[in-house]
């Protein structure tokens, strides 16, 4: 009978000892709930949050702690935006370029706002035009007046010496 009055004694000490780490736990909830409740004086419903805090069942391994809420800055405005018209292409119009000196055309469709411009052995040769100032210009492609873009004028060349339409 003495074992079964031992264990007794035990289960019972082991449930009082539950109880009063409950009671510390919903303690110390209560203590911190007041205390935020105190760190701000101003805030009137703070008294109401305690009770609320206190009354939760909070499981003996959680802690509670409160930290500082830090607010960014906002940032600042950014000007409102400038609204610009697009700049619109002017279309480059093809100038007449037959006759002329290979190196004088490139430079005429350059003024006009094309940078890049092909020439082609006229002869069919295939050969390159290392010194554009011996060649002349014998056909154009596009025509006269047509738009051109980078690299759409096609000038047809042959040497100086040799026998042109020109």
């Amino acid at each position: 009978m003495t074992k079964f009055s031992h264990s007794s004694s035990s289960a019972a000490s082991r449930t009082r000892n539950r109880v009063v780490r409950s009671i510390g736990v919903a303690a110390a909830v209560g203590f911190v709930g007041i205390v935020s409740a105190c760190s701000s004086a101003e805030d009137t419903t703070a008294a109401s949050d305690t009770t609320s805090v206190a009354s939760t069942t909070v499981a003996p391994t959680t802690t509670t702690t409160t930290r500082p809420v830090v607010v960014a800055p906002e940032p600042a405005q950014a000007p409102p935006a400038v609204v610009t018209p697009e700049a619109v292409a002017v279309p480059v119009l093809m100038p007449p370029v037959v006759c002329m000196n290979l190196q004088a055309a490139q430079n005429l469709i350059q003024d006009a706002g094309v940078f890049f411009s092909r020439s082609e052995d006229a002869s069919g040769a295939g050969r390159m035009q290392v010194n554009d100032s011996n060649w002349i210009v014998v056909d154009q492609t596009p025509a006269v007046g047509m738009p051109i873009e980078e690299g759409d004028a096609v000038l047809s060349v042959v040497k100086l010496s040799e026998p042109n339409n020109c």
